[in-house]
């Protein structure tokens, strides 16, 4: 019997059960979060939180992640899906979806690694959906997903070893996708013929007082974008109601030896420009991207958790699966009116491979 809980809800996208998510091994369906101070005045601490769910390899995982003082703290959790989609606890990290669109909690209760958290997201405004992503490596596809995101505002606590810390009035973003990414145990027969890995990566969600700004792009080997947009969207807006800036352009200074960030600014034409400007900086690898042992998808058994402990600045950023970061960032918007708006974002960054307006050449190399 395939039948679960989400077949007595109108959520069917195939005439199979909700277990059944058509027919590509590499289907996923994702929550993700992240949350920081808003003012930005000295504190560093910054979380992210994320849930997948793998139909086809009936596997369900997540992540918590705490960073604080240039260190991260991550935890880890998988389970077996058992083809129940609707359930959104894996282990000790648990999500509730409150208001759907709107508000969701994140609960987590790992004693054994001393990890504890309640905490509640707000949207700010309605999400807004990001052109759908397709990408094909050859006859092959790579990528083929929708994503929606929001900003948000937070409330609740944080615990770590034993010290608390309340996250009310914190600030962040969290989105769902869902849709065909690599995922689970990398597929054993390459393409005829080869095609060298390349992904270009930026987006940059930001928080201001009266609304929030998001851009994000992806380029090809030579720095076409096949995937680009930037909008404005006030609190209380909807994205029909605001649109997106007809000129966006992208511009990256890199840290030398490395693919990260030092700056970037954002040009949008007569509707003006932003500036970012990293703080401190998030290894993905803590919610499981690029993961060697905790990667997306991965059979780890019927349960499996565990607490993961490193110092940002001792991992070497020239293995590949240290490139894929999220920058806490200051932002400072001026809009084509003059106006100046300062706040706070991401700067999400990964660069794979050849892009030839950051003058990277081959798969790893890095800026002089």
């Amino acid at each position: 019997m395939a039948l679960t809980w989400g077949d007595d809800y109108p959520i069917h996208q195939t005439p199979e059960p909700v277990a059944y998510a058509g027919t590509d091994r590499n289907f996923y369906d994702r929550y993700f979060f992240n949350g920081y101070a808003a003012d930005g005045d000295g504190s560093d601490l910054f979380f992210a939180a994320a849930l997948g769910i793998y139909p086809h390899l009936n596997i369900a995982d997540a992540a918590f992640c705490v960073m604080k003082d240039g260190r991260q703290i991550n935890l880890h959790a998988s389970r077996w899906l058992r083809m129940e989609r609707m359930d959104l606890q894996v282990g000790p990290i648990q999500i509730a979806v409150i208001e759907p669109l709107q508000r969701l909690k994140l609960t987590v209760e790992a004693p054994e690694q001393a990890i504890r958290a309640e905490i509640v997201f707000e949207g700010r405004a309605f999400p807004i959906e990001e052109p759908r992503f397709i990408r094909r490596n050859g006859p092959r596809t790579f990528m083929d997903y929708t994503r929606l995101t929001q900003n948000g505002r937070y409330s609740g606590w944080i615990e770590v070893d034993g010290v608390r810390t309340s996250v009310d009035g914190f600030v962040g973003t969290r989105d769902r996708s869902w849709g065909v990414r690599p995922v689970g145990v990398r597929d054993s027969q390459d393409l005829a013929p080869p095609v060298a890995p390349q992904f270009f990566w930026l987006w940059s969600p930001c928080n201001f007082e009266d609304g929030g700004l998001f851009f994000h792009t992806n380029d090809d080997e030579l720095g076409r974008p096949w995937n680009r947009r930037a909008l404005w969207l006030g609190d209380g807006g909807r994205e029909s109601e605001a649109g997106g800036f007809e000129q966006v352009a992208c511009a990256v200074d890199w840290r030398s030896g490395t693919r990260n960030a030092t700056a970037a600014t954002v040009d949008l034409g007569a509707d003006g420009k932003v500036e970012i400007t990293p703080q401190t900086e998030f290894f993905m690898l803590g919610l499981g991207y690029g993961h060697p042992k905790w990667g997306h998808g991965l059979n780890h058994g019927e349960l499996a958790v565990e607490r993961e402990d490193f110092v940002n600045a001792e991992l070497d950023r020239r293995l590949p699966f240290h490139l894929h970061v999220q920058a806490l960032s200051r932002i400072v918007f001026t809009d084509g009116a003059g106006r100046v708006r300062t706040g706070r974002g991401v700067f999400e960054q990964l660069a794979l491979g050849p892009h030839a307006p950051s003058g990277f050449a081959s798969l790893l190399d890095v800026a002089p």
